[in-house]
Protein backbone atom coordinates (compact mmCIF):
# COMPACT_ATOMS: atom_id res chain seq x y z
CA UNK A 1 0.00 0.00 0.00
CA UNK A 2 0.77 3.73 -0.75
CA UNK A 3 0.85 6.42 2.21
CA UNK A 4 0.19 9.77 1.05
CA UNK A 5 2.08 10.56 4.17
CA UNK A 6 4.76 7.53 4.99
CA UNK A 7 6.10 7.75 8.66
CA UNK A 8 9.35 8.51 7.67
CA UNK A 9 11.25 9.74 4.98
CA UNK A 10 15.29 10.64 4.26
CA UNK A 11 15.81 14.30 3.61
CA UNK A 12 18.70 16.61 2.37
CA UNK A 13 19.38 19.55 4.48
CA UNK A 14 22.59 20.96 2.97
CA UNK A 15 25.66 19.93 1.52
CA UNK A 16 25.08 15.74 1.63
CA UNK A 17 25.39 15.27 -2.41
CA UNK A 18 28.56 17.64 -3.00
CA UNK A 19 30.69 15.83 0.40
CA UNK A 20 29.80 11.90 -1.65
CA UNK A 21 31.32 13.58 -4.50
CA UNK A 22 34.15 14.75 -3.39
CA UNK A 23 34.70 11.46 -1.03
CA UNK A 24 34.71 9.47 -4.54
CA UNK A 25 36.60 12.24 -6.38
CA UNK A 26 38.88 11.95 -3.50
CA UNK A 27 39.49 8.14 -3.96
CA UNK A 28 38.76 7.15 -0.39
CA UNK A 29 35.62 5.84 -0.70
CA UNK A 30 36.24 3.22 2.25
CA UNK A 31 36.44 3.94 6.06
CA UNK A 32 38.10 6.73 8.66
CA UNK A 33 38.67 9.08 5.51
CA UNK A 34 38.69 13.06 5.74
CA UNK A 35 34.86 12.85 6.02
CA UNK A 36 35.14 10.21 8.98
CA UNK A 37 37.75 12.43 10.79
CA UNK A 38 35.74 15.19 10.13
CA UNK A 39 32.42 14.17 11.11
CA UNK A 40 33.96 12.69 14.62
CA UNK A 41 36.20 15.65 15.06
CA UNK A 42 32.57 17.86 14.78
CA UNK A 43 30.76 15.52 17.35
CA UNK A 44 33.62 15.73 19.48
CA UNK A 45 33.93 19.29 19.96
CA UNK A 46 30.04 20.02 19.95
CA UNK A 47 29.18 17.53 22.99
CA UNK A 48 32.41 17.76 24.35
CA UNK A 49 32.59 14.16 23.88
CA UNK A 50 36.11 12.48 24.96
CA UNK A 51 36.36 10.03 21.73
CA UNK A 52 33.72 9.58 19.10
CA UNK A 53 34.22 7.03 16.90
CA UNK A 54 31.86 5.93 13.33
CA UNK A 55 30.74 2.64 13.15
CA UNK A 56 28.24 1.06 10.58
CA UNK A 57 25.36 1.56 13.00
CA UNK A 58 24.21 1.50 16.63
CA UNK A 59 24.24 -1.89 16.87
CA UNK A 60 27.93 -2.43 15.84
CA UNK A 61 28.60 0.46 18.52
CA UNK A 62 26.83 -1.43 20.91
CA UNK A 63 28.89 -4.99 20.44
CA UNK A 64 32.00 -2.34 20.76
CA UNK A 65 31.07 -1.34 23.70
CA UNK A 66 29.98 -4.62 24.89
CA UNK A 67 33.89 -5.74 23.84
CA UNK A 68 35.17 -3.41 25.89
CA UNK A 69 33.11 -4.16 29.22
CA UNK A 70 34.55 -7.57 28.47
CA UNK A 71 31.73 -9.17 29.71
CA UNK A 72 31.57 -12.84 29.81
CA UNK A 73 29.35 -16.02 30.37
CA UNK A 74 27.96 -15.60 34.19
CA UNK A 75 27.93 -11.55 33.72
CA UNK A 76 24.26 -9.67 34.27
CA UNK A 77 23.77 -6.29 32.68
CA UNK A 78 20.58 -4.15 33.66
CA UNK A 79 18.77 -2.50 30.86
CA UNK A 80 14.72 -2.24 29.88
CA UNK A 81 12.79 -4.50 28.28
CA UNK A 82 11.58 -1.69 26.68
CA UNK A 83 14.32 -1.21 24.09
CA UNK A 84 15.29 -1.99 20.26
CA UNK A 85 16.41 -5.99 19.88
CA UNK A 86 20.35 -4.31 19.71
CA UNK A 87 20.42 -3.47 23.16
CA UNK A 88 20.39 -6.51 24.33
CA UNK A 89 22.28 -8.97 21.42
CA UNK A 90 24.76 -6.42 22.21
CA UNK A 91 25.17 -8.40 25.83
CA UNK A 92 24.50 -11.81 24.80
CA UNK A 93 26.82 -12.18 22.10
CA UNK A 94 29.38 -11.76 24.91
CA UNK A 95 27.63 -14.84 26.95
CA UNK A 96 26.00 -12.94 29.37
CA UNK A 97 22.45 -12.13 30.86
CA UNK A 98 20.29 -9.43 30.16
CA UNK A 99 18.07 -8.25 33.27
CA UNK A 100 15.31 -6.33 32.99
CA UNK A 101 13.58 -3.22 34.54
CA UNK A 102 10.60 -2.01 34.43
CA UNK A 103 10.47 1.88 32.80
CA UNK A 104 8.89 5.28 34.23
CA UNK A 105 5.52 6.19 33.28
CA UNK A 106 6.08 9.24 32.29
CA UNK A 107 8.77 9.22 29.98
CA UNK A 108 9.15 5.00 29.25
CA UNK A 109 12.80 5.61 30.44
CA UNK A 110 14.42 3.09 32.82
CA UNK A 111 12.61 3.37 36.09
CA UNK A 112 16.28 4.60 38.13
CA UNK A 113 14.23 3.93 41.14
CA UNK A 114 14.24 -0.14 40.69
CA UNK A 115 17.91 -0.46 38.97
CA UNK A 116 19.43 -1.09 42.74
CA UNK A 117 16.97 -4.18 43.47
CA UNK A 118 18.20 -5.67 40.74
CA UNK A 119 21.68 -5.64 41.10
CA UNK A 120 23.50 -8.63 42.15
CA UNK A 121 27.14 -9.94 43.11
CA UNK A 122 27.00 -10.67 38.78
CA UNK A 123 26.24 -7.42 37.99
CA UNK A 124 28.61 -5.58 35.01
CA UNK A 125 26.74 -2.64 33.72
CA UNK A 126 23.87 -0.67 33.60
CA UNK A 127 22.46 -0.43 29.58
CA UNK A 128 19.87 2.83 30.33
CA UNK A 129 18.40 3.89 26.77
CA UNK A 130 17.07 7.67 25.88
CA UNK A 131 13.81 7.21 24.57
CA UNK A 132 11.98 9.19 22.69
CA UNK A 133 15.47 11.87 22.59
CA UNK A 134 13.90 12.12 26.12
CA UNK A 135 17.23 11.68 29.25
CA UNK A 136 17.25 8.78 31.45
CA UNK A 137 17.76 9.54 35.19
CA UNK A 138 21.61 9.95 34.53
CA UNK A 139 22.33 11.35 38.04
CA UNK A 140 20.26 8.63 39.99
CA UNK A 141 21.74 5.93 37.81
CA UNK A 142 25.51 7.08 37.68
CA UNK A 143 25.49 7.37 41.72
CA UNK A 144 23.85 3.93 42.00
CA UNK A 145 27.16 2.93 39.12
CA UNK A 146 29.51 4.01 41.23
CA UNK A 147 28.26 2.85 44.74
CA UNK A 148 28.40 -0.73 43.32
CA UNK A 149 31.29 -0.62 41.31
CA UNK A 150 29.38 -0.85 38.07
CA UNK A 151 30.03 0.49 34.06
CA UNK A 152 27.36 2.71 32.17
CA UNK A 153 26.86 2.33 28.63
CA UNK A 154 24.21 4.88 27.40
CA UNK A 155 21.96 4.11 24.21
CA UNK A 156 21.49 7.07 22.93
CA UNK A 157 20.14 5.85 19.39
CA UNK A 158 17.53 8.11 19.56
CA UNK A 159 19.18 10.70 21.72
CA UNK A 160 21.90 12.92 19.42
CA UNK A 161 21.98 16.32 20.12
CA UNK A 162 19.09 16.27 23.28
CA UNK A 163 20.22 16.95 26.80
CA UNK A 164 19.85 15.96 30.25
CA UNK A 165 20.97 18.88 32.79
CA UNK A 166 23.45 20.22 30.29
CA UNK A 167 24.85 17.22 29.63
CA UNK A 168 24.74 15.86 26.13
CA UNK A 169 23.31 12.61 26.03
CA UNK A 170 26.09 9.55 25.65
CA UNK A 171 28.67 11.55 27.48
CA UNK A 172 27.98 10.61 30.95
CA UNK A 173 28.48 7.23 31.03
CA UNK A 174 31.49 5.17 30.41
CA UNK A 175 30.44 5.03 27.37
CA UNK A 176 27.58 6.12 24.62
CA UNK A 177 26.42 5.04 21.22
CA UNK A 178 24.42 6.74 18.79
CA UNK A 179 22.54 6.09 15.97
CA UNK A 180 22.05 6.96 12.29
CA UNK A 181 19.91 4.99 10.78
CA UNK A 182 17.39 6.41 8.20
CA UNK A 183 14.91 6.77 10.65
CA UNK A 184 16.75 8.76 13.19
CA UNK A 185 17.22 12.72 13.24
CA UNK A 186 20.45 12.84 11.93
CA UNK A 187 21.13 10.35 9.16
CA UNK A 188 23.47 8.34 6.28
CA UNK A 189 20.38 5.62 5.70
CA UNK A 190 22.81 3.19 8.29
CA UNK A 191 25.58 4.19 10.77
CA UNK A 192 26.25 5.14 14.25
CA UNK A 193 29.27 6.20 16.61
CA UNK A 194 30.43 5.43 19.65
CA UNK A 195 31.54 8.04 22.64
CA UNK A 196 34.21 6.64 24.59
CA UNK A 197 34.04 8.86 27.19
CA UNK A 198 36.69 7.01 29.89
CA UNK A 199 40.05 7.53 28.09
CA UNK A 200 41.59 4.13 29.12
CA UNK A 201 39.03 2.79 26.69
CA UNK A 202 39.79 4.47 24.23
CA UNK A 203 43.07 2.59 22.77
CA UNK A 204 41.43 -0.52 22.81
CA UNK A 205 38.13 0.61 21.16
CA UNK A 206 40.02 1.86 18.43
CA UNK A 207 41.31 -1.63 18.22
CA UNK A 208 38.40 -3.62 18.25
CA UNK A 209 37.05 -1.17 15.02
CA UNK A 210 39.68 -1.65 12.96
CA UNK A 211 38.81 -6.05 13.00
CA UNK A 212 41.53 -6.16 16.44
CA UNK A 213 44.37 -4.48 14.85
CA UNK A 214 46.12 -1.46 15.52
CA UNK A 215 45.98 -0.32 12.20
CA UNK A 216 44.97 3.45 13.78
CA UNK A 217 48.19 3.53 15.20
CA UNK A 218 49.98 2.77 12.13
CA UNK A 219 48.26 5.68 9.64
CA UNK A 220 49.19 7.72 12.81
CA UNK A 221 52.97 6.61 12.70
CA UNK A 222 53.13 5.46 16.08
CA UNK A 223 54.03 1.86 14.44
CA UNK A 224 55.83 1.29 11.63
CA UNK A 225 53.37 -2.04 11.18
CA UNK A 226 50.14 -3.27 11.86
CA UNK A 227 49.15 -6.72 12.70
CA UNK A 228 46.25 -8.79 14.44
CA UNK A 229 46.51 -7.45 18.44
CA UNK A 230 43.13 -8.05 19.61
CA UNK A 231 39.71 -9.20 18.68
CA UNK A 232 37.19 -6.75 16.71
CA UNK A 233 35.28 -6.78 13.50
CA UNK A 234 34.65 -4.44 10.84
CA UNK A 235 32.60 -1.47 12.19
CA UNK A 236 34.46 1.29 10.31
CA UNK A 237 31.86 3.69 8.77
CA UNK A 238 32.62 4.17 4.79
CA UNK A 239 33.58 7.63 3.97
CA UNK A 240 31.18 8.19 1.66
CA UNK A 241 28.48 7.56 3.93
CA UNK A 242 30.67 9.72 6.70
CA UNK A 243 30.19 12.43 3.84
CA UNK A 244 26.28 12.46 3.45
CA UNK A 245 26.02 12.40 7.60
CA UNK A 246 28.63 15.10 7.86
CA UNK A 247 25.83 16.95 5.47
CA UNK A 248 23.39 16.15 8.44
CA UNK A 249 25.60 17.09 11.31
CA UNK A 250 26.35 20.58 10.04
CA UNK A 251 22.87 21.54 10.07
CA UNK A 252 21.94 19.98 13.32
CA UNK A 253 19.94 22.97 14.62
CA UNK A 254 18.29 23.73 11.71
CA UNK A 255 16.74 20.21 11.60
CA UNK A 256 16.16 20.27 14.99
CA UNK A 257 13.95 23.36 14.99
CA UNK A 258 12.14 21.90 12.25
CA UNK A 259 11.28 19.15 14.54
CA UNK A 260 10.72 21.12 17.21
CA UNK A 261 8.14 23.12 15.16
CA UNK A 262 6.14 19.40 14.19
CA UNK A 263 6.16 18.35 17.37
CA UNK A 264 4.55 21.99 18.36
CA UNK A 265 2.07 21.16 16.09
CA UNK A 266 0.98 18.21 16.80
CA UNK A 267 0.55 18.99 20.28
CA UNK A 268 -1.63 22.10 19.72
CA UNK A 269 -4.02 20.24 17.28
CA UNK A 270 -4.11 17.40 19.83
CA UNK A 271 -4.62 19.40 22.50
CA UNK A 272 -8.42 19.02 23.05
CA UNK A 273 -7.62 15.46 23.22
CA UNK A 274 -4.95 15.79 25.52
CA UNK A 275 -7.17 17.98 28.05
CA UNK A 276 -9.90 15.65 28.38
CA UNK A 277 -7.62 12.99 28.93
CA UNK A 278 -8.72 10.92 26.05
CA UNK A 279 -4.74 10.42 24.84
CA UNK A 280 -1.15 10.97 26.43
CA UNK A 281 1.65 12.73 24.29
CA UNK A 282 5.18 12.64 25.11
CA UNK A 283 6.23 14.33 28.50
CA UNK A 284 9.57 15.94 28.25
CA UNK A 285 11.08 16.80 32.25
CA UNK A 286 12.00 20.67 33.11
CA UNK A 287 15.49 19.25 33.56
CA UNK A 288 15.50 17.57 29.80
CA UNK A 289 16.42 19.43 26.59
CA UNK A 290 14.66 16.89 23.78
CA UNK A 291 15.57 16.64 20.03
CA UNK A 292 11.94 15.28 18.99
CA UNK A 293 13.27 12.25 17.87
CA UNK A 294 9.15 10.97 17.87
CA UNK A 295 5.83 11.86 18.60
CA UNK A 296 3.70 9.23 19.91
CA UNK A 297 -0.12 8.94 21.46
CA UNK A 298 -0.82 6.58 24.20
CA UNK A 299 -4.20 5.05 23.06
CA UNK A 300 -6.68 3.70 26.35
CA UNK A 301 -5.84 0.14 24.98
CA UNK A 302 -4.22 -2.43 22.49
CA UNK A 303 -7.63 -2.44 20.67
CA UNK A 304 -7.91 1.31 20.45
CA UNK A 305 -4.35 1.57 19.10
CA UNK A 306 -5.10 -1.23 16.55
CA UNK A 307 -8.22 0.88 15.07
CA UNK A 308 -6.22 4.11 15.37
CA UNK A 309 -3.65 2.55 13.43
CA UNK A 310 -6.01 0.97 10.78
CA UNK A 311 -8.36 4.39 10.52
CA UNK A 312 -4.91 6.47 9.79
CA UNK A 313 -3.89 3.93 7.13
CA UNK A 314 -7.33 4.42 5.63
CA UNK A 315 -6.25 7.82 5.45
CA UNK A 316 -3.51 7.02 3.74
CA UNK A 317 -0.89 7.86 6.55
CA UNK A 318 1.29 5.23 8.80
CA UNK A 319 1.78 5.60 11.76
CA UNK A 320 3.41 2.28 13.67
CA UNK A 321 3.57 0.72 17.08
CA UNK A 322 7.30 0.45 18.60
CA UNK A 323 8.90 -2.15 20.64
CA UNK A 324 7.36 -5.54 21.48
CA UNK A 325 9.10 -6.01 25.45
CA UNK A 326 12.41 -7.68 24.86
CA UNK A 327 11.44 -10.20 28.16
CA UNK A 328 8.68 -11.58 26.70
CA UNK A 329 9.84 -12.53 23.88
CA UNK A 330 10.85 -16.15 22.28
CA UNK A 331 14.94 -15.51 22.32
CA UNK A 332 13.96 -14.50 25.41
CA UNK A 333 12.22 -17.06 26.89
CA UNK A 334 15.04 -19.50 24.72
CA UNK A 335 17.59 -18.27 26.57
CA UNK A 336 16.17 -18.97 30.16
CA UNK A 337 15.70 -14.85 30.88
CA UNK A 338 13.40 -14.70 34.14
CA UNK A 339 10.25 -13.17 33.43
CA UNK A 340 10.03 -10.35 35.09
CA UNK A 341 6.76 -8.05 36.08
CA UNK A 342 6.93 -5.29 34.08
CA UNK A 343 3.39 -3.98 33.85
CA UNK A 344 4.27 -0.55 32.61
CA UNK A 345 6.31 -1.73 30.03
CA UNK A 346 3.54 -4.12 28.67
CA UNK A 347 0.82 -1.24 28.95
CA UNK A 348 3.02 0.57 27.54
CA UNK A 349 3.93 -1.18 24.57
CA UNK A 350 0.08 -2.10 23.84
CA UNK A 351 -0.56 0.99 23.68
CA UNK A 352 1.79 3.25 21.76
CA UNK A 353 0.99 5.04 18.30
CA UNK A 354 4.15 6.56 16.52
CA UNK A 355 3.22 9.33 14.02
CA UNK A 356 4.72 10.24 10.75
CA UNK A 357 8.06 12.48 11.98
CA UNK A 358 10.34 13.66 9.62
CA UNK A 359 11.84 16.95 8.78
CA UNK A 360 9.89 17.05 4.99
CA UNK A 361 6.75 16.70 6.82
CA UNK A 362 4.91 20.17 5.80
CA UNK A 363 2.39 21.76 8.46
CA UNK A 364 -0.36 20.94 6.09
CA UNK A 365 0.61 17.44 6.52
CA UNK A 366 1.28 17.37 10.50
CA UNK A 367 -2.13 18.83 10.57
CA UNK A 368 -3.60 16.54 8.39
CA UNK A 369 -2.32 13.97 10.61
CA UNK A 370 -3.44 15.08 13.63
CA UNK A 371 -7.24 16.00 12.58
CA UNK A 372 -7.39 12.13 11.17
CA UNK A 373 -6.15 11.26 15.03
CA UNK A 374 -9.14 13.79 16.14
CA UNK A 375 -11.44 12.46 13.72
CA UNK A 376 -10.70 8.24 15.11
CA UNK A 377 -12.01 10.03 18.75
CA UNK A 378 -14.97 11.99 17.38
CA UNK A 379 -15.91 8.86 15.54
CA UNK A 380 -15.53 6.66 18.95
CA UNK A 381 -17.59 9.37 20.42
CA UNK A 382 -20.43 9.32 18.16
CA UNK A 383 -20.84 5.51 18.32
CA UNK A 384 -21.04 5.28 22.16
Amino acid sequence: MTFSIPFNRPCLTGNEYKYIAEAIASGHASGDGPFTRRAQKLMEERFGAQRVLLTTSCTAALEMAALLCDFGPGDEVILPSFTFVSTANAIVLRGASPVFVDIRPDTFNIDERLIEAAITPRTRAIFPVHYAGVGCGMDEIMAIAQRHQLLVVEDAAQGVSAQYKGRWLGTMGQMGCYSFHETKNFSCGEGGALVVNDPALEKRAEILREKGTNRSQFLRGQVDKYTWVDIGSSYVLSDMLAAFLLGQLENMEKITARRAKIFKRYESVLAPLVETRVIRIPFTPQHCTPNYHMFYVLAADLAERTALIAHLRQAGILAVFHYVPLHSSPFAKSLGVPQPDLPITDETSSRLVRLPMYYDLSDQQVTEVAEAVLSFYQGRRSQS
